[in-house]
């Protein structure tokens, strides 16, 4: 490929970035506000507080059954309908989560929850839409640069919970009404999305590799694990912690500032996650997010001061910027483009998986582990370190194996 040809993917690459940034910063502004406030309704709405995140889980279970839809959707519509298609589903959800606060019904609230996981499942396509057009030089800065997006939803999602949250007679009504605007103005960014439609394949085309021969490649099995570990330890912690601080003294604004903190340390650190990656070494930075979400555990169990909850979230962000992103670039360079959907959609389907599992224990351990909100904090924390024990051993076995020619 010439420098001239080279140049002309890469602006339109760079164009469907910044559509995907913008998408990235005001649809994505939901997952935050749904984040501070669902475990809240919730604990207001369930008749057991033991299921007070049970709204959070729900949404995972929608995004980790809709992965693999939606990503043959794509496959076969294009990513601009895949996308909106999310969109109409955060629209939805928002629409249902906020009857259900209106009618005070908790299924009918954790019925929306699982409708706006279809948004979920679209929004986690952002990085590898970012992907489809760019260069293998610019592929990891695409998907760092996407990803960063999520810094100006880290400012607006919680600062809208604090306008919205109690400014209706219904404690956060008003927020959901706010999910509702957002999918609906977010969705006309994706008709300036530029991304090409799959070419239907021909009879004899490669049918590429099938499921189960993709996860039995060492480097996707790895970087399936690693995106798991960083994504369900991050959630599993994410979701207990405005319970936590509640809990422990603090009030509804501390915890949205919080996950402001939190939030921001997700994707600050994603203006120079794709260089470090290809100055390093894709293993090294997702070593690096593992140690650095084990360091996040270790200072949530050192106490539960305020300073405690903002240092432990903040080292949880960027580990799993790291992590994530890090497993992100080395899957998208382990698979074939006629392998994309199969793959993707897999693999999204097995890191909401773990999601899930996590925000569903993350509600048990912070609820009914023990007698009050710290021990429950405690739990929370303790249970990171068999799954980063796990993906460390597995990154080192990637690293140490002879290379095959």
């Amino acid at each position: 490929m010439t420098d001239t040809a080279l140049h002309i993917d890469d602006s339109r690459a760079k164009r469907n970035v910044a559509v995907l940034v913008a998408a990235q910063a005001i649809l994505g502004a939901q997952m935050p506000m749904i984040f501070v406030v669902g475990g809240l309704a919730g604990q207001s709405l369930a008749s057991n507080v033991c299921f007070a995140t049970l709204p959070i889980s729900l949404i995972v279970l929608g995004s980790m059954l809709s992965a693999t839809p939606v990503s043959h959707m794509m496959q076969r519509f294009g990513r601009r309908t895949g996308f909106m298609i999310g969109a109409l589903a955060g629209a939805i959800g928002g629409l249902v989560g906020a009857y259900g606060l209106y009618v005070a019904s908790f299924p009918i609230f954790l019925a929306g929850s699982f409708i706006t996981g279809t948004y979920m499942s679209a929004q986690g396509f952002y990085r590898f839409a970012a992907a489809d057009t760019a260069s293998d030089t610019f592929r990891p800065k695409a998907i760092s640069y996407v990803m960063a997006g999520g810094l100006l939803s880290a400012i607006i999602g919680p600062q809208l919970v604090k306008l919205t949250s109690q400014a209706m007679v219904i404690p956060f009504f008003g927020t959901y009404l706010a999910v509702i605007a957002l999918n609906l103005v977010g969705a006309l960014l994706f008709l300036l999305l530029d991304i090409p439609k799959p070419p239907v394949p021909s009879e004899d085309a490669p049918r590429g590799r099938s499921r189960m021969e993709l996860l039995k490649t060492p480097r996707i099995a790895v970087a399936v694990i690693c995106a798991m570990v960083s994504y369900a330890l991050m959630n599993l912690v994410m979701t207990s912690t405005p319970l936590a601080v509640v809990g422990c003294g603090f009030d509804e604004g501390n915890a949205a500032d919080v996950v402001t903190a939190h939030v921001l340390a997700m994707y600050i650190p994603s203006f120079f996650t794709g260089h470090l990656i290809v100055r390093f070494g894709v293993e090294k930075i997702v070593a690096t997010g593992l140690i650095i979400l084990a360091g996040a555990g270790a200072v949530a169990l050192s106490g539960v001061e305020l300073e405690h909850f903002f240092v432990a979230l903040i080292l949880l962000g960027l580990g799993w910027n790291f992590g994530f992103i890090g497993a992100t670039t080395m899957l998208a360079g382990a698979h074939a483009p006629h392998e994309r959907g199969r793959m993707q959609g897999l693999n999204d389907l097995l890191v909401f998986g773990g999601v899930t599992f996590a925000s569903l224990a993350s509600g048990g351990l912070m609820n009914c582990s023990g007698s009050s909100a710290q021990a429950g904090w405690t739990a929370v924390n303790l249970a990171m370190a068999p799954f980063l024990m796990l993906a460390g051993a597995t990154l080192i076995w990637l690293v140490m194996r002879p290379r095959t020619a």
